[in-house]
């Protein structure tokens, strides 16, 4: 079975955060075309090429009290309708008719997106301390064109 969603934000920036809202993009195999990571020790690069977050994660959060928006937390593609708990390393993801991703691990939050979060609490997105609420690194399988309103399909496994 094939969980659907849709691609409500496709967010890039000149380094740092917050990565802002653009309407349309070309993925490569290093990303969204156009953006760039401040810090490419820990972000970037072939298999960290693109940041997914959860709209709905996003959504809990505010709730809660966190003035994160999408982009706020440095994700490319913020997503709503898929099952964020099943989106982990090794998940094969297509984005829109073209793009092919693969799930590669989950990002680790750092002090730069503290000011989204109440009591500066980053680690409120961290995999360890609190399991399905990390956004996620991908690696481009294939690129193509993108914009917000196209289809996300989880793919099964194999």
């Amino acid at each position: 079975m094939t969980a659907r969603a849709t691609i409500t934000h496709i967010n890039v920036s000149d380094g740092g955060v917050p990565k802002l809202p653009i309407e349309r993009a070309v993925i490569g195999t290093l990303g969204v075309e156009g953006d760039r990571q401040a810090n490419t020790e820990h972000h970037g690069g072939p298999e960290r090429a693109l940041c997914l977050f959860s709209l709905e994660r996003i959504k809990a959060l505010q709730a809660e009290g966190h003035s994160i928006g999408p982009g706020g937390a440095g994700e490319n593609i913020t997503i709503t309708g898929l099952d964020w708990d099943a989106v982990a390393p090794g998940s094969r993801l297509r984005l829109g008719e073209a793009v092919l991703i693969e799930v590669t691990g989950y990002t680790a939050p750092c002090y730069k997106i503290e000011a989204n979060f109440a009591g500066r609490d980053f680690n409120r997105i961290n995999q360890k301390t609190n399991p399905g609420w990390s956004r996620a690194y991908a690696r481009v399988i294939a690129g193509g064109p993108l914009l917000p309103g196209d289809v996300v399909e989880l793919l099964p496994p194999g």
